[in-house]
């Protein structure tokens, strides 16, 4: 930022300093500067006074302290401090008064000469850090420290320069206007700011200017809006624009500061521009096959306008006066699709011409209406081979439900819309007749009957009939064939549903017992009317009578009241019922009437005859119910002492059946080996058959004894003494055995020996005959025992 030189500062202070000096041996003198304020004290007086620019006030001499406001320029950079202002007092003429200052920066931004009152700014100011301080003035004897005046408070005022360049706080700025608007349409208003004094002179007296955005916009010098300059400002042509604009303070003087922003100005989209089609003929080329709703062509009609101002709709306008083809508009590309709402048929016509039209969406309030365009569409329709044609899209035919196989049901028609044309077969699709209900001759489409029809089964039959060029089998079409089958009387009527009769034994002679109607399968165009009579046998019936309701339904009457259920429970009513069909069908049905006890009013309560012996007053339900709870209450002691029982049974077996401490006594001599009476000796010779296990009795398990792997006897020829360990290290770890002695059982004899019994009961032979050698062939431990024996005859011998 340009500022002023220290040379020009310096020069300026000097001369004011001159002027002050020779003007202070006379006179005390203040300057103007500012608004002075006296105050009459009597008596001598202390002159405060500021440096101005040349104006001076004379003052008496007997008056007090004459206080005015203090000016300091900032941002002063002189090699000495500046000189403020000088305080001064009247009241001593000698050298004993003493000056102090106290108060906003006093000893560090100003200082005082104690003895001439000078008061000078020790460092460089800035106004727009601070623009004034408050001071506070004392004068005192040196000799005494008297107060020779009041202590009174001053302001210092930092005087404004030229330091701040104006400043675009918001920018830079962004802003919208729509195209062709009017000149001077205002667009934005930009604000500058500027931290200089805005009373003391132009330092921030701001003016704005353009300096880069001409012709386009201008800007008002003072309020800095900025407006439309140019006329017919057109989006199409040019849609972005930069302009920046300066602010300068001093009034936009020579020697002001500046600053700058830029201004981003769009141009907003109106809708100024037609659609145009690009090219004003189009021409396609459709199949006739087309399907309907398929696309045909596509056509365009660019807009120079963006959004909601470029969207165009499309309509046919001309050559479409049969409705065959319809134009849509894909709403993300702006085109218009051309697709069929009628079939098309080269036979019958072979081209369109169309006349389409493109309009706006939107209308434009500054222009006449929509914007619109048209072109031409020429349409050639091309030949395919196409399926067949039925004659209709739905048959319906009627056969009645006895007619016989083969009969002709009706007939199903297509042609070949071709110019060449073909022959057609037809068929019957057999998903919709999987019964094979119906047969079609293929050359002249005559459906007949393959299997005979029940109405009241299915009514209607719908099958579809496919139709094919001999020359292109897959030209096929369907066509939907309704059959109604229509009703013969064939099913006779019957009752409703299965009655059941109840007749009081106190009821009176002509008493409704039931109401009786029917039901008939089929369904006469005329509508159901039945005939109910007795069966012969029964004209004369004693005890029931008819009368028709007249309403398709009779009632079976009573003829009198002396029923009773000892004499006869239950009595049989066949009925013949007969309906109005051609011929007429009719059936013999059977009413079961059940005589029963009924209570004063008429309400059955028992209809068996064992009721009839209970005693007065008990019916038959609170019979059961004294019957139920007789039970109930058996089941109740029944589980109550199986439970008691249970309960008290001991977990160990008495002490008589405990097999631990009881002596069994046998008062019978065995017979040995041949015995096969005393006990079951299979147990021991077969121990595969019970798996090596038997019953504890001893101890009641807590964990259930599952037989292992290894609890199984060997084959033939095992080992007993490794039996015997086997078993000895299960017992040793079974988690059910007790934790003391009880006896362990082992159903294991063994399989035999080679050497045989080592008794001496079945021994035929003598002691003296017999000889002991061969027990030394069996090993060390038969040794021992073959010389003991020998031993034992030798001395016998001696």
């Amino acid at each position: 930022m340009p500022k002023r030189s220290d040379e020009m500062l310096m020069d300026l202070w000097l001369s004011l300093l001159l002027v002050w000096i020779t003007c202070v041996p006379s006179v005390s003198m203040t300057p103007i500067i500012g608004q002075s304020k006296s105050t009459q004290t009597g008596g001598s007086a202390m002159v405060a006074s500021g440096l101005g620019e040349g104006q001076r006030l004379l003052s008496r001499a007997k008056r007090g302290w004459v206080w005015n406001q203090m000016f300091v320029l900032e941002e002063f950079s002189g090699p000495d401090p500046i000189l403020v202002g000088r305080l001064h007092t009247d009241k001593v003429q000698n050298d004993t008064a003493r000056y102090s200052l106290s108060g906003e920066g006093a000893g560090t931004i100003f200082a005082i000469n104690e003895r001439t009152g000078d008061i000078h700014a020790m460092k460089r100011l800035d106004r727009e850090e601070k623009a004034e301080y408050t001071l506070t003035a004392k004068v005192t004897n040196a000799n005494t420290g008297q107060l020779l005046e009041p202590m009174t408070e001053f302001i210092i005022k930092v005087q404004d320069i030229n330091d701040n360049a104006p400043k675009f706080t918001e920018g830079p700025y962004h802003a919208d206007v729509e195209e062709m608007s009017a000149v001077g349409t205002s667009v934005i208003t930009v604000t500058a700011t500027d931290a200089d004094d805005p009373v003391y002179g132009n330092s921030a007296k701001l003016v704005y200017s353009i300096l880069e955005g001409q012709p386009y916009f201008s800007i008002d010098p003072n309020s800095a809006t900025i407006r439309i300059a140019l006329h017919g400002m057109d989006r199409e042509m040019r849609e972005d624009y930069q302009v920046v604009i300066q602010a300068k303070d001093m009034g936009g003087h020579m020697g002001g500061l500046s600053g700058t922003t830029t201004v981003s100005i769009s141009l907003k989209d109106i809708n100024d521009n037609p659609p145009k089609f690009s090219k004003s003929l189009y021409e396609f080329v459709i199949p006739e096959d087309l399907p309907i709703g398929k696309e045909g062509g596509k056509v365009k009609a660019n807009d120079r306008d963006i959004g909601e101002n470029a969207k165009s709709t499309y309509s046919i306008i001309e050559g479409d006066d049969q409705g065959v083809f319809e134009i849509i508009t894909n709403t993300l590309t702006q085109e218009g699709i051309l697709q069929l709402r009628k079939p098309l048929d080269y036979e019958s016509r072979r081209n369109y011409t169309l006349k389409v039209e493109a309009t706006n969406v939107r209308s434009e309030p500054r222009s006449n209406g929509p914007f619109k365009d048209t072109a031409t569409v020429k349409i050639v329709v091309e030949d395919s081979d196409e399926p067949p044609v039925f004659s209709k899209p739905v048959y319906l035919l009627e056969v009645d439900e006895n007619a016989s196989i083969n009969k002709i049901i009706g007939t199903v028609t297509a042609r070949d819309p071709d110019s060449t044309g073909s022959s057609i077969r037809y068929f019957i699709d057999r998903h919709t007749d999987l019964e094979r209900q119906f047969n079609i001759n293929v050359e002249d489409g005559k459906i007949t009957l393959a299997k005979p029809l029940d109405r009241e089964t299915d009514m209607w039959h719908n099958i579809t009939v496919t139709a094919t060029e001999v020359r292109n089998h897959s030209q096929i079409s369907r066509a939907v064939v309704a059959i109604r089958v229509m009703d013969i009387n064939d099913n006779a009527p019957e009752f409703a549903t299965e009655y059941e009769a109840f007749l009081c034994e106190n009821g009176k002679p002509g008493q409704v017992i039931q109401t009786v109607s029917a039901v008939d399968k089929d369904d006469p165009i005329q509508g159901h009317y039945f005939d109910y009579r007795l069966v012969p046998e029964m004209l004369n019936n004693p005890n029931f009578t008819i009368k028709n309701n007249q309403d398709n339904s009779i009632s079976v009457l009573a003829k009198h009241d002396t029923f009773r259920r000892q004499k006869q429970e239950m009595y049989f009513l066949p009925i013949i019922v007969t309906d109005n069909g051609n011929p007429p069908m009719s059936s013999t049905n059977t009413l079961t009437i059940r005589v029963c006890g009924c209570s004063k009013d008429g309400i059955v309560q028992s209809c068996n005859v064992e009721a009839y012996v209970l005693p007065i007053g008990l019916s038959m339900g609170a019979l059961i119910a004294i019957l139920a709870c007789i039970i109930l209450l058996l089941v109740i002691v029944v589980l109550f002492v199986t439970l008691r029982r249970h309960k008290n049974e001991p977990l160990i077996i008495k002490d008589d059946e405990d097999v631990r401490e009881n002596i069994i006594r046998y008062d019978d001599e065995g017979g040995g080996e041949e015995d096969t009476e005393a006990f079951d000796i299979a147990t021991l010779q077969n121990p595969d058959g019970i798996n090596g296990y038997l019953p504890r009795k001893d101890i009641k398990p807590d964990l259930q004894f599952m037989p292992r792997a290894g609890q199984h006897s060997g084959p033939n020829g095992v080992d007993v003494d490794e039996f015997i360990n086997v078993r000895l290290h299960e017992a040793d770890n079974d988690p059910t055995a007790p934790p003391y002695d009880s006896i362990q059982i082992y159903g294991y004899e063994g399989r035999g020996s080679i050497a045989g019994s080592l008794s001496s009961l079945e021994t035929a032979s003598s002691d003296s005959d017999q000889n002991y050698d061969y027990l030394r062939e069996w090993g060390p431990r038969f040794r021992r025992l073959g010389e003991l024996y020998s031993v034992g005859e030798s001395d016998r011998e001696t």
